[in-house]
């Protein structure tokens, strides 16, 4: 098997952040590139709301800088030793970005925290783990949070 390119989303949340030790551990292991990927929600074209075109496209900008700005500091101690890093972030519905960026670009694996939401919560966010999985034609790894770790 061979794994040159591997994927760790991110929403910066607890549930994605117990994932990159495991894309760490793997992008040294195989010698693959690492995409560091955070996706925008576009809210807009999923509620169907109108906003100014000017305000959305100011306040994207600010989003996707400070998205960048996190993905670069968040993240520096754990990529130790991983040779090649990429860091991207998209806007969109995230699933879907995610799902475009990894057949795009040939990934090999991602890798994805879950946060184990469950009843009303599960139905209304959805799942994007399970989207992905179900999307994507590579294998996909992902990590829970164990149950004493959930508040």
């Amino acid at each position: 098997m061979e794994i040159k390119k591997i994927v760790y989303a991110t929403d910066f949340s607890e549930g994605s952040a117990i994932a990159l030790p495991y894309a760490v551990d793997l992008a040294k292991h195989y010698g693959a590139k690492l995409y560091l990927v955070h996706v925008i929600y576009d809210f807009a074209n999923t509620t169907g709301w109108y906003v100014p075109h000017i305000s959305l496209d100011s306040i994207y900008k600010d989003m996707e800088v400070a998205a960048k700005e996190q993905l670069e500091k968040c993240y520096i101690e754990e990529m130790k030793g991983v040779k090649e890093i990429e860091r991207v972030v998209l806007t969109g519905v995230p699933y879907k970005e995610i799902t475009r960026f990894i057949k795009d670009q040939k990934i090999d694996m991602i890798v994805l925290g879950t946060h184990g939401r469950k009843g009303l919560d599960r139905v209304v966010f959805g799942s994007t783990v399970e989207q992905i999985s179900r999307n994507v034609p590579c294998p996909v790894f992902t990590v829970r949070i164990h149950e004493h770790q959930q508040s």
